[in-house]
């Protein structure tokens, strides 16, 4: 399995773990006065391998019930993607090694 791919599947399932990980932060802290919703920027790596995330928090306090669940819900989805791909390419790598056997 190379590298890049390997890193990529794994950034992948870490940003869309940081996005779970803040909507939920968010709808727990819901009722907090002058809570300011956090929201995660991801970008592409530096070395252009997978993603990097950047936690922001929005200028204006209060809660946005409905953006954190949709956001839970498409960070769950990517997560899974993401999982599918590096076990797309665990068996595909020993494919590849039972065929050298």
């Amino acid at each position: 399995m190379s590298n890049v791919s390997l890193s990529t599947a794994l950034s992948g399932m870490s940003a869309a773990n940081e996005r779970l990980r803040a909507s939920a932060n968010n709808v727990a802290n819901a009722a907090t006065p002058g809570y300011r919703r956090e929201r995660i920027e991801a970008q592409t790596a530096e070395d252009g391998n997978g993603v990097t995330t950047k936690v922001e928090k929005l200028p204006e306090p209060g809660a946005d019930l409905t953006a954190d669940m949709v956001e839970q819900k498409s960070a769950t989805y990517a997560f899974v993607g993401n999982l599918r791909v590096l076990q797309t390419q665990i068996r595909a790598e020993g494919a590849l090694l039972d065929i050298h056997v």
